[in-house]
């Protein structure tokens, strides 16, 4: 298991402590394939709409796995390669991102599928469970 080291933040704020902790362009999405699209992989998150750069990739997926949001274990079937996961401090996302894409969906025209809009909006906290379920399912399978 890697050392922790202490993080120290410019103040105590949460709203600049959340903001330090993902507050760049690329980690949320990144949580983002991990929680809704089951994406594991470097190329999965290379390979994501957003086309993000593999220098940029590397260093947020390090930077998130330092703030115990995602963690890197060997896959199983590849030992060249990394599988990645959200840890519980990363699944605690859940309702923020929700959040954030109702009131994207509410404010401008987005690409998200009605019908999952409509989910998450008649039902946060059944859509919020869902998606912990999936995580402990996934959790439960990778380390069988």
């Amino acid at each position: 298991m890697k050392e922790k080291f202490p993080v120290t933040y410019r103040s105590g704020c949460p709203i600049n402590i959340l903001l330090e902790t993902l507050g760049d362009t690329w980690s949320l999405l990144i949580v983002r394939d991990m929680m809704f699209f089951g994406r594991t992989t470097y190329n999965e998150f290379l390979n994501a709409g957003e086309k993000i750069a593999t220098n940029i990739l590397s260093d947020r997926l390090q930077r998130l796995e330092a703030a115990d949001i995602i963690e890197k274990r060997r896959d199983p079937a590849d030992a060249r390669k990394f599988i990645y996961r959200l840890t519980e401090r990363g699944i605690d996302l859940a309702p923020m991102l929700v959040e954030m894409i109702l009131w994207s969906a509410t404010h401008e025209e987005t690409d998200a599928p009605p019908e999952a809009i409509n989910t998450m909006s008649d039902d946060r906290e059944a859509f919020i469970n869902r998606a912990r379920e999936n995580w402990r399912s996934a959790s439960t399978s990778q380390n069988s």
